[in-house]
């Protein structure tokens, strides 16, 4: 019984029956000759038609020319071109492992730089916070003579205060 939900399904006709030709016994040939050239002729009373020739033997190739040799700065570069690209390639994984020493190293040269800063200004400041003229601290002056006989001779010397 059919239900109006359940799809209609239609067969084909069936088809119908027809034998197959018998196989021609004996080994098929081929349809045209092995080494037979296929040309317009001319015959003897005058007609053209496409017939079976034999190919004229044609004159020999020519050799071909030898083959030049690889240039050496060619087998060189192949030789080198991977050693250079594994060495890019080692040189970027150092540079990724040094990173975070050469950022220390950057930030301690900064922190020096200010503390160089730092003490260089710092004698400004002070001179600059002092009232001009005598500062009451006297100045000593100091010569020293020192005189030696000879390359490894002993020295001696003099010192004057003033």
């Amino acid at each position: 019984m059919h239900m109006p939900h359940e799809p209609v399904i239609h067969h084909p006709t069936p088809a119908v029956w027809q034998p197959t030709p018998a196989p021609v016994p004996g080994p098929l040939l081929p349809a045209i000759p092995a080494g037979a050239d296929i040309r317009l002729v001319t015959l003897p009373d005058g007609t053209r038609t496409l017939a079976y020739t034999h190919p004229t033997p044609a004159a020999p190739a020519p050799a071909p020319a030898p083959a030049a040799g690889i240039p050496g700065w060619a087998k060189t570069t192949a030789l080198l071109a991977p050693t250079v690209g594994g060495g890019i390639g080692a040189a970027g994984i150092g540079i990724a492992y040094a990173a975070p020493g050469l950022i220390a190293m950057a930030n301690a040269l900064w922190a020096l730089v200010a503390l160089i800063a730092a003490g260089a200004a710092l004698p400004l400041l002070l001179r600059a916070g002092r009232p001009r003229g005598r500062t009451g601290t006297a100045t000593t002056h100091i010569t020293q003579h020192v005189t030696a006989t000879g390359l490894f001779g002993r020295a001696t010397g003099t010192i004057h205060h003033r």
